[in-house]
């Protein structure tokens, strides 16, 4: 018969168990004193370590590199919605943002601009804020009508 675990027979699996380093507990326990930080010096003083990206005084990376590009404060972010998905509300009296945020086409309600990829099969009245050129000959072209919002 095998033997049964129990609280007097459990053994110890190796390096489980083994007491954590304490430093600064005296010169007996062998990380007395300077705790192991050596002597003097910047990293041997309590929070004295510099930054991860501190480079020892050199001129820092992000310094030595070129700022480039520009942000412009006053760019407008559309949504954007192809014709193939407008396609895919075919029976709906007027598209309007609103609709397109029910049906899942679009995130946010804002900005809409309807782009031409694709094509519509049945006439439609669109309501969007921006229409590319191609979407308004398209929406024209199957009878319906591209209102600007």
């Amino acid at each position: 018969m095998e033997s049964m675990i129990k609280l007097s027979n459990l053994k110890k699996a190796p390096g489980i168990g083994k007491n954590r380093k304490r430093i600064g507990r005296g010169i007996g326990s062998g990380t007395g004193k300077t705790s192991g930080k050596g002597q003097k010096g910047q990293k041997s003083r309590s929070g004295g370590s510099p930054h991860p990206w501190f480079e020892g005084g050199q001129m820092p990376l992000y310094r030595r590199l070129p700022k480039r590009g520009f942000t412009n404060i006053f760019r407008k972010e559309y949504e954007i919605v192809n014709l193939s998905q407008l396609g895919k509300l075919s029976g709906e009296a007027p598209i309007t943002p609103e609709l397109m945020k029910e049906r899942g086409l679009i995130k946010k309600l804002g900005a809409v601009k309807i782009l031409g990829n694709g094509d519509l099969a049945q006439t439609v009245t669109v309501h969007a804020q921006k229409f590319s050129k191609t979407a308004v000959t398209k929406i024209e072209k199957s009878g319906g009508k591209a209102v600007i919002v």
